[in-house]
């Protein structure tokens, strides 16, 4: 018996250090299971106790509903053996008493008699142990307002609000949370952003809060006309709710924000993402009402969008039937729209029949208003898929036509999804050749066998067309001229090479090029341009236009193998330069050259390329090469420090990818950091954190996913999210560690390092550094952050005024010297100087702060050396010595030309050391050249 208990004890003691979460959620259910199995009623009292609570944050209601009516019945029959209270810093049985009347109320298949019963009961026991009434009062206004009876819910409000708080009132972020969103509700909007307001600059979290609170404040921003202000708390607020479903209200709210601030496309994304969200609580059918309402709003404006007929994907899981109903195939916006309407409708007249009021009705009014209402709010990660410009073909020619332009580019999915509407045609000579294309195709995806059994048409399709000596060369060859690459393969195409003199020039066009592009697999590059030459010249002969192009983009394939970029570009530009050149060969001749020109930093000329391929691929309906292609736009976009460009073109590319079932995760990474580059460092942090949980799903390698969630740190301490950003950097720290990135891992406890000490928690950052400098020396070849943090510590010791900066201002003076780092030297000498000053050492303080100055000056950086000047400046002004501080201070004037803040300040206090020395012209002087 000793031994379960004692585990049960270890699991007690992990859930109370787990995170609210599904690792949490399974330790609870194992601790109730063994409780159960022991036959210990206390035990399973402390088991039940925290289930209750995990129930509650993980929106398990029926769980939670079962859980406390155990407790609740256990501590009524016996209060000593079930204390109200286990004091273990959780919820107790008084406060968990809360969340009962909350979680029948989001149900109408509890009466309003239950509600109310609970409600009478929970006073009941509140009064019965001594306890204050404001939690209870809490309970019955939020039952007051969620059944719509507002004036109740109002006098409620104000009682509340006289009624002294006590060990059971909501924490201030929740009660101030709570009442936000009433005053939001009742067109109280000044008032509500008050609340939330006050509530985020005192600091004050809770279990979901800020997040519930900030979703409530995002319409009185936009009614206010705070756009910048409604941006940031969505932006913060979804990203702190969009991981647990039992923030489907929150999502709700984010949905709508999105909605109608020209988010469409955002809009449609979310409603996509947490779709599935609906079925996780079957009992919250309230936040079922929220979440379809603002399905719908969004869905609505997606459809006005012009996009009604995008699929809405994962709305068809079966999981979603009874909100929706059955639909044959995926939902378009349009449909999805009216459907959730609808059951948003149902949910309503059942509650509002419950209640007795029209609350819920007035709640869809509400909703159904926002059509009238339009903010621009610009968020960009999310775009739609512009449509293609050109109509699909209409018959099997015009299908024809566009398989072989997709086949010229390469598109091998696109093209084998026009085939067999191309196969319509009635041309023998075109099947043989589509039939040739999806053959190639086959051999290129593996699919040898599937080739091999569709085989006997190309060849009757060639004898149809009167090709008997080529039908009689593939019966014999096989698969070897459609690039199956077996040793049998190779050794037949050598031999038929060997003896072509019988056959038609096409032919023999065929077999090189089939034994060049093995060539060209295995690396001879020479070989394959000697072959391609045989190609060209058979094609010619046999005026096969489109075969001799192809021919020609093998042989600059050829060349780039061999690096030669120069020949290959003019080949490149020659070939392009023909006016009659199709469409698919352009725009596969275009990406290599987009490509070469990205290889050789020629980056604008290179993303214009792309752009154009992006173009010709929208025409010719490339879907899955468009994304590609506008990915390759991106990337030469962001080379080219062009991020506010590369921004657009990756966002096409992770849409396209995510439309095609793909995987977007490497898109949306490069996306998350063109747009931290620009500045949208909330948007980043939120892309940053949705990739860094797929690497995680993924299993991804820990030190890929460091540098996600390093990245994920740099976009949060942008955005001012400082808290999280030292988590950030702290986990990415852990997972350098893993995969023994050493250097990296000790950047990543630098920049944690720097964030405390900007927040005077001196001896944490400290202690990081310290740590993170015997790491670093485990990577004394990553000379960079070896210095970066070596430096760091340095100025952190010097600070202080610890000698021990010295030496490793030194170290990295000394490496500085050794690898010509000239700016690094002069600033290693300036934090020398600054360092010197702390210890009272004035005259070697200024002088290595003046040399820092010299050096930073002779490396064109005026305004560093004019930062130094203007240190030494005050060093020797603070010590008594304002007469030699003077030409310091003018020095430093006339070096922070180019930087105003810095003038400003160095004027203005050379002003008053002119003063100090009784030079009052003087200081007139500076001080209206300052204002000038």
């Amino acid at each position: 018996m000793a031994r379960p208990k004692k585990r049960f004890q270890q699991l007690i003691e992990e859930i109370d250090r787990t995170p609210w979460g599904p690792a949490e959620q399974a330790l609870v259910a194992e601790a109730v299971s063994l409780a159960v199995e022991v036959g210990d009623e206390r035990l399973e009292y402390e088991a039940r106790m925290r289930q209750t609570a995990s129930a509650n944050m993980g929106g398990a209601t029926d769980v939670m509903l079962n859980s406390f009516a155990w407790c609740l019945a256990h501590h009524d029959a016996d209060p000593q053996r079930f204390p109200a209270d286990l004091d273990n810093g959780g919820a107790d049985l008084m406060w968990q008493f809360k969340w009962m009347a909350s979680s029948l109320r989001s149900s109408p298949a509890f009466s309003q008699e239950q509600i109310a019963a609970v409600l009478d009961d929970m006073e009941a026991h509140y009064r019965a142990a001594g306890l204050g009434l404001s939690g209870v009062l809490t309970a019955r206004f939020e039952d007051a307002w969620d059944a719509g009876r507002m004036d109740d819910a109002e006098a409620l409000r104000v009682q509340l609000e006289a009624t002294p708080r006590d060990d059971h009132s909501h924490c201030d972020a929740c009660g101030r949370s709570q009442i936000a969103g009433f005053y939001a509700d009742t067109d109280r909007d000044d008032e509500a952003i008050q609340l939330v307001e006050e509530m985020i600059e005192g600091g004050f979290s809770c279990g979901e809060e800020p997040e519930h609170a900030l979703s409530r404040a995002l319409l009185p921003y936009l009614r206010a006309g705070r756009p910048a202000e409604a941006k940031t708390a969505h932006l913060r607020s979804y990203r702190l709710a969009k991981d647990n479903p039992d923030n489907l209200r929150i999502v709700a709210n984010n949905i709508v924000f999105a909605a109608i601030t020209g988010n469409e496309a955002r809009a449609l994304a979310m409603v996509e993402k947490h779709i599935a969200w609906l079925a996780h609580d079957g009992l919250n059918v309230d936040a079922h009402f929220a979440a379809l309402a603002a399905l719908a709003v969004a869905l609505d404006r997606v459809t006005a969008a012009g996009h009604g007929d995008t699929p809405v994907r994962g709305a068809d899981a079966p999981s979603l039937v009874p909100f929706f109903g059955e639909h044959d195939g995926p939902w378009s916006a349009t449909d999805l729209a009216a459907a959730a309407w609808s059951a948003a409708e149902r949910i309503s007249a059942a509650f509002d029949e419950r209640d007795g009021t029209r609350g819920h009705a007035r709640s869809l009014d509400r909703m159904r208003a926002l059509a009238t209402e339009q903010y621009d709010v610009p968020i960009r990660s999310d775009a739609f898929v512009a449509p293609t410009p050109s109509a699909a073909p209409v018959d099997a020619d015009g299908w024809f036509e566009r398989a072989m332009q997709l086949a010229q580019f390469g598109a091998e999915h696109e093209t084998l999804d026009a085939l067999p509407r191309a196969l319509a045609v009635e041309d023998p000579d075109k099947r043989a050749q589509l039939l040739s294309m999806r053959l190639g195709i086959l051999i290129a995806l593996d699919r040898a066998e599937e080739a091999l059994q569709l085989l006997p048409e190309r060849i009757a399709a060639l004898r149809a067309a009167g090709r008997e000596e080529q039908a009689s060369l593939e019966e014999r060859l096989e698969l070897a001229t459609f690039g199956l690459n077996t040793p049998e393969t190779t050794a037949a195409l050598e031999d038929a090479i060997s003896d072509t003199a019988s056959l038609p020039a096409w032919s023999r066009g065929d077999l090189a090029i089939s034994r060049a592009a093995l060539h060209l697999q295995a690396g001879e590059a020479d070989a394959a341009l000697d072959l391609a030459e045989v190609a060209a010249r058979s094609f010619a002969e046999a005026e096969d236009v489109r075969l001799s192009n192809t021919t020609t983009l093998l042989a600059i394939s050829a060349v780039l193998s061999k690096g030669d970029l120069e020949p290959a570009i003019t080949l490149l530009d020659g070939f392009l330069a023909q006016e009659d050149l199709s469409t698919g060969h352009r725009a596969q001749a275009l990406q290599i050259r987009a490509r070469v020109r990205g290889g050789t930093d020629n980056y604008v000329e290179g993303a214009t390329d792309a752009d154009e391929v992006c173009r010709l691929l929208a025409e010719l309906g490339a879907t899955r090469a468009l994304g590609d292609a506008h990915l390759l736009a991106g990337a030469l976009w962001e080379d080219a420090e062009e991020p506010e460009k590369a921004v657009s073109r990756y966002r096409l590319a992770s849409r396209l990818a995510g439309e095609a079932g793909g995987d977007s995760t490497g898109v949306d990474f490069r996306l998350a950091r063109a747009m931290l580059r620009v500045g949208d460092a909330e948007e980043a942090a939120e892309l940053f954190g949705d990739v860094l949980q797929r690497e995680e799903i993924a299993e991804v390698a820990a030190g890929s996913r460091a540098m996600t969630a390093s990245m994920l740190a740099r976009a949060l301490g942008a955005a001012g999210e400082f808290g999280q950003a030292v988590g950030a950097h702290g986990y990415a720290s852990e997972l350098f560690g893993q995969a023994e990135e050493h250097a990296d891992q000790a950047m990543s406890m630098t920049e944690q390092a720097k964030i405390l000490a900007r927040f005077d928690e001196q001896e944490d950052a400290i202690g990081l550094l310290e740590a993170a400098a015997e790491i670093v020396r485990r990577a004394p070849d990553a000379v960079g952050a070896l210095t970066e943090v070596l430096h760091s510590l340095g100025q952190a010791y010097g600070g202080r005024g610890d000698e021990r900066a010295f030496a490793l201002f030194d170290e990295v003076a000394a490496l500085a010297q050794q690898h010509e780092a000239e700016w690094l030297l002069a600033d290693v000498t300036d934090s020398r100087g600054r360092a010197l000053a702390e210890l009272g050492r004035i005259d070697e303080a200024v002088a290595a702060a003046l040399t820092a100055a010299d050096g930073f000056a002779a490396l064109g950086d005026l305004g560093s050396a004019g930062s130094s000047e203007l240190f030494a400046g005050r060093v020797l002004a603070g010590n008594d010595r304002s007469a030699d501080a003077v030409p310091v201070y003018r020095s430093a004037i006339e070096h922070a030309a180019g930087h105003p803040p810095l003038l400003q300040v160095a004027a203005l206090e050379l002003g008053n050391v002119f003063e100090s020395l009784g030079r009052h012209g003087e200081a007139a002087e500076i001080r209206s050249h300052l204002e000038s």
